[in-house]
């Protein structure tokens, strides 16, 4: 029924063609800004008494779109919208549900200038960022497609009790929450809801209310593909609103999440209360962030590749990623000229508006993010030395320059806390042995990365580098789907590793069916 999969590749945006097609894009897109976007419960369009607008964070006067905050009842709505839908959508074959994620990753094919113009604006991610996103989202609505067909397969079983015959298959679990976040809101919200639709469950999807542009354009496709009514519920609003009616309710039979480390370890402590009338254990997938490492040693292969690689993994979406290198692990001996090389290319990186190409960073998402950034700032002037950076952009949006603080100890808190902005911390190790150490003191587990020439070294980190995705002399940000399945160990989640084989696992449970032969 499918071809092979196959990943959809990037954009050449030094192609001129290429780059009409963005800027027509962005074009079209600022044409729609400032509408507003209804719920959609059960296919229907659904308003609440009051809204919330989605804004610019690179030119924060510029509405985006204003979307509707929905309350509790709203979640009770869709809840049963979703169970009704469920009854049918249950029974699909897994051929007939892939098909429609087949035909949504091809016209997301189709429009994705136009799903990278919305993500541009909305959350201010550069060109070739947003590209990478995108190009995932596509990814995941074909492979995930193509895992589902295969998991409707019959497994295979022993058959050798006499009289017996014996079967093991997988069905769907029920309705679930899809909690995505801001910072990958095509990839990581489409991901996650294709995975839930696809193997034959009915979802509520509550983008972040700094995204919900980006979910909405998901919704829609689905719509035009032919996602039946209710397989789909899109509500609008602030998780403190009503995230924990959501993850309460009764009915929620698993949540799939990514975002804050307190967020996450809310949602699951809440999940794992039983309410009134609940009939089962909820399922979480978290993914909760990270503080992540690269080691650089004396014998690294290529000294100015490493150097472009922390640079690209700390200021990448202005270190906006759960997988963003935060901490630089040098060995003391290559110090000094190392961050030469990486003070040199930082200074060189353009921070401005990202409809511009030449722009390789732009804002960070809203007022809140770029006050708490600074706070840390203060802290790292007191923890450590400022080499490049500290201070904020342009007024017109939620700026902030590069910033990299040397001299910071293992155990400080700019060693230890999840920032989630474009500010470096980098710590001298005496040798591998105390850089291992180091990598591993935090609480997370997500990504990190070595560079040496020593295999021996490599194979030590494999048994000891304590993350979910281990990065030999290349940059530590970027998985592709198929090929690097994501997710972390200890507080950094749950490692359901997201494109990776076993990743529907979670949204379906195993039967087995045992029938005599008479």
């Amino acid at each position: 029924m499918f071809e092979p999969y196959k990943q959809s590749g990037y954009i050449d945006f030094s192609k001129p063609e290429n780059q009409q097609k963005m800027k027509d894009a962005l074009e079209k897109v600022q044409s729609h800004l400032g509408q507003e976007y209804d719920l959609i419960i059960g296919g229907e369009r659904v308003k609440s008494d009051e809204t919330f607008d989605s804004i610019n964070p690179a030119k924060k006067d510029e509405v985006i779109g204003t979307y509707q905050q929905a309350k509790p009842e709203h979640i009770d709505q869709a809840m049963d919208a979703a169970y009704e839908a469920w009854e049918e959508w249950k029974n699909y074959s897994p051929e007939a549900r892939a098909a429609i994620f087949a035909r949504a990753g091809h016209l997301m094919q189709d429009r994705r200038f136009e799903l990278l113009a919305w993500q541009v604006l909305e959350q201010g991610k550069s060109w070739f960022e947003t590209d990478a996103e995108v190009a995932e989202a596509i990814d995941f609505q074909n492979y995930y497609a193509r895992e589902a067909v295969r998991y409707g397969k019959q497994r295979d079983v022993d058959q050798w009790w006499p009289r017996e015959n014996n079967e093991y298959f997988y069905i769907p679990l029920g309705v679930g929450a899809i909690i995505p976040p801001w910072n990958f809101p095509q990839a990581i919200m489409s991901g996650m809801s294709s995975a839930a639709m696809v193997t034959g469950n009915c979802i509520i999807l509550k983008p972040s209310s700094d995204a919900p542009a980006q979910a909405y354009q998901y919704v829609k496709i689905l719509e035009e593909v032919g996602l039946p009514k209710g397989v789909v519920n899109f509500i609008t609003g602030g998780g403190g609103k009503i995230g924990d009616k959501l993850v309460g309710h009764p009915k929620t039979r698993f949540i799939a999440f990514t975002g804050s480390k307190k967020v996450g370890l809310h949602i699951n402590e809440l999940a794992a209360k039983k309410q009134p009338g609940q009939k089962w254990i909820k399922r979480v997938s978290a993914e909760m962030g990270g503080k992540d490492a690269m080691i650089v040693l004396k014998d690294a292969p290529d000294m100015d590749a490493a150097a472009d690689a922390a640079v690209q993994g700390a200021f990448g979406y202005s270190g906006q990623k759960c997988s963003a290198c935060s901490r630089l692990i040098l060995e003391e001996s290559i110090h000094d000229e190392f961050m030469d090389l990486v003070i040199e290319k930082a200074r060189k990186l353009t921070v401005g508006e990202p409809k511009d190409q030449d722009n390789w960073m732009g804002p960070v998402i809203n007022a809140a993010a770029q006050e708490k950034i600074m706070k840390y700032i203060e802290i790292g002037k007191e923890e450590g030395t400022l080499v490049l950076g500290g201070n904020k952009g342009s007024d017109e949006g939620f700026y902030l320059e590069p910033t990299i603080f040397t001299d910071i100890e293992p155990g400080s808190r700019m060693e230890q806390e999840e920032i989630f902005g474009p500010v470096l911390s980098v710590i001298k190790a005496r040798d591998y042995d105390h850089a291992l150490e180091i990598a591993n003191d935090t609480d997370y587990g997500l990504t990190g990365g070595l560079w040496t020439k020593d295999q021996a070294k490599i194979e030590r980190a494999k048994r000891e580098f304590h993350v979910g995705n281990l990065y030999f002399n290349r940059s530590i940000t970027g998985s592709i789907v198929g090929t690097q399945p994501f997710g972390g160990f200890n507080l950094s989640g749950t490692d359901n590793k997201a494109g990776g084989k076993d990743y529907l696992l979670f949204f379906q449970q195993a039967k087995t069916v045992t029938q005599r032969l008479v």
